[in-house]
């Protein structure tokens, strides 16, 4: 106990050098230390406790089959003391900042990477879905105003007269040359109010009344084998009477059959045709009936004529003023 007892040396400043061997030694000396140290009291005196720990680390290695020198072991002991073997990290400074960002630079870089792709792609979205369609559409909106500002000032005007001439110049009855009017009247006004749009509708519906007015054909009653030359109908406002129609069809002087606008009296749709219905009377349906009984073609299959220069059909038959479309 007398040697247990005895004080440890003091390594001396000039420590000479030791063996890698030792060192480690040494410093698994100070581990186990570290993990053994609750084993000691810690109320004992400074040098009864080194030797309580020196006694209890040659039990654990001559346990272990290990002989530690004293002196190793006395070292060991003294660096606990001095923790000389324990990792005590530096406080924060910016040099240390630094250093940790340039050491996880790879994770941070991805980080950035994908945020700068999510904002380049936030920003291509907003640019190219909406502040470019927004300037496009601008542009377009202001492109549309000068052209029309041109058109309304030169333009328009002078081809809202010109197509008003141009209808005076086919039209044959009064009716015509109202209506070229009150369509002229309606140009000027949009114009004066720099309506464009309602100038260009003015200018077409002349272009469309002068196209009706040059248009003349004949209005035949269709007798050609298979095809109905008249049918009758029973109205829904009288299940009691019958509504007789001759199913007709515009042929122009070079034989051609036109398609024309005809709006139907029994659903008020108005449809573009090459045949339709129109309404006569029982007497007339039954004539040309009788007309196509004879030999299977009707004979006077004229029943109007649409003249140039004129609006309507010149009817050489009595009609009611009726049409229909299906059948």
């Amino acid at each position: 106990m007398a040697e247990m007892a005895s004080p440890l040396p003091a390594s001396p400043p000039d420590r000479p050098a030791q063996s890698l061997d030792e060192v480690m030694l040494a410093m698994d000396v100070v581990d186990t230390l570290r993990h053994q140290e609750n084993l000691v009291s810690r109320e004992l005196g400074e040098e009864v406790r080194d030797a309580q720990l020196l006694q209890r680390l040659r039990e654990i290695y001559r346990g272990q089959g290990i002989e530690v020198p004293d002196r190793i072991l006395q070292e060991g002991v003294q660096a606990l003391k001095e923790q000389r073997f324990v990792y005590t990290p530096p406080g924060p400074s910016f040099a240390r900042t630094v250093a940790r960002a340039w050491v996880n630079r790879g994770r941070f870089g991805r980080t950035l990477l994908a945020l700068a792709a999510l904002l380049g792609l936030g920003w291509g979205a907003y640019h190219f879905g909406v502040v470019e369609p927004a300037r496009q559409r601008a542009a377009q909106e202001q492109a549309l105003a000068e052209r029309n500002r041109i058109e309304l000032a030169e333009r328009l005007p002078a081809a809202l007269e010109q197509g008003h001439e141009d209808v005076l110049r086919e039209a044959q009855v009064p009716a015509a040359r109202e209506r070229a009017g009150r369509i002229l009247a309606d140009g000027k006004a949009a114009i004066e109010r720099k309506d464009a749009e309602g100038a260009r509708q003015a200018i077409n519906d002349l272009e469309v009344l002068r196209a009706e007015l040059r248009r003349e054909y004949i209005l035949r009653i269709v007798s050609r084998p298979g095809e109905p030359t008249g049918v009758w109908r029973v109205p829904q406002r009288n299940p009691a009477g019958r509504n007789y129609y001759l199913i007709v069809e515009a042929v122009t002087p070079d034989g051609r059959i036109l398609s024309l606008s005809v709006t139907s009296e029994e659903d008020g749709r108005t449809v573009t045709t090459s045949k339709w219905g129109v309404r006569v009377d029982e007497a007339m349906a039954m004539q040309v009936q009788r007309d196509k009984n004879d030999d299977g073609i009707v004979q006077r299959n004229r029943l109007g004529e649409k003249r140039r220069g004129q609006l309507d059909v010149n009817y050489l038959m009595p009609v009611l003023g009726g049409a229909i479309t299906q059948w």
